[in-house]
């Protein structure tokens, strides 16, 4: 390819809707794959350290699945390290996606993105279920069963 980025192409990526983004599977293993390389020795959880936060809302390379991938596998000056030897190119993919989640300012519905702790809000396939919230004789408490 012209940029470079081996595997998945981006045209192919995107055509795919995005998998590495929006699967439950790619998302928790780019979460393991982010703890096992030490991501969070210099990023922490997403607020950044020694580097640049994924939650400030810049990006110095761009927000684009692309420029995160380029990132991860060739390195960046400063301090970014190159993993191209280390990772193959679908884990690199996955690790992007789980950084772009982290980024994201909205909680997504495929979990995991940042850790539940971090949103101001759970995730819709984390949220409790309103009916245990909801107020009036109608409705039953989650330790209670129907009246005799």
């Amino acid at each position: 390819m012209a940029n470079g980025i081996g595997g998945t192409p981006a045209e192919v990526y995107f055509a795919l809707n995005k998998p590495y983004e929006t699967t439950g599977y790619d998302l928790s293993q780019g979460k393991r794959l982010y703890a096992w390389f030490g991501c969070s020795s210099c990023h922490g959880d997403g607020r950044g350290g020694t580097g640049p936060s994924f939650l400030d809302g810049w990006w110095l390379y761009g927000p684009s699945m692309v420029s995160i991938v380029a990132s991860i596998r060739d390195g960046r000056p400063h301090g970014m390290p190159a993993f191209k030897n280390k990772m193959t190119i679908d884990q690199i993919w996955q690790l992007a996606g789980y950084v772009k989640a982290v980024g994201s300012y909205t909680a997504s519905s495929v979990a995991p993105g940042r850790s539940d702790d971090r949103y101001t809000r759970p995730a819709e396939n984390r949220a409790p279920a309103a009916i245990f919230f909801e107020q009036g004789p109608s409705v039953l408490k989650p330790d209670q069963g129907p009246s005799p």
